[in-house]
């Protein structure tokens, strides 16, 4: 009985994925995208660290009513670099070294990347889906399109009273 389609690692620790489909439905171009996602998974795996969230220079004003801060013009304390993320839904700033900064902006453009490989291993993953199962593509990289709605009259209840 032939084995259908199914994904499974093919080594432990490995990042790459292998695809597990009829032995009649491996065409030349269901190779070639599974040539191209164990590509993208390596990439992948020689990211690096990543961080979200963002890296600022920042110049302050203090607590101190007699500082050249408060002056008019004022002459702000800094540059100082920050970075700004979401942790448990509330934003965290962290004051940073240069040198920390640095490190900060390289892991944010590693996530960046990361998430691009990502989408793109999905629309691999999409069109082999396609190929294996014989329909369109699976995964969609845009929205679909919105039913039209019903009418006021139509609909239960009512967002707003009517004036």
């Amino acid at each position: 009985m032939p084995e259908y389609g199914y994904y499974r690692p093919s080594g432990v620790g490995s990042s790459s994925l292998e695809v597990g489909v009829r032995e009649a439905d491996d065409t030349e171009e269901l190779a070639s995208l599974r040539r191209r996602h164990r590509e993208l998974a390596r990439q992948l795996a020689d990211i690096g660290f990543i961080a979200s969230g963002s890296v600022a220079l920042r110049y302050n004003r203090c607590g101190k009513a007699y500082c050249a801060c408060h002056a008019d013009p004022a002459r702000l304390h800094g540059p100082y670099w920050q970075f700004t993320a979401k942790v448990a839904g509330k934003t965290v700033n962290k004051r940073l070294s240069e040198d920390d900064a640095r490190l900060y902006k390289q892991w944010i453009a590693n996530d960046r990347q990361a998430r691009a490989l990502l989408a793109e291993m999905r629309e691999v993953a999409g069109e082999a889906a396609a190929l294996v199962l014989g329909t369109d593509n699976v995964t969609r990289s845009e929205p679909p399109e919105p039913a039209e709605s019903a009418s006021p009259e139509t609909r239960r209840g009512r967002s707003r009273p009517r004036l």
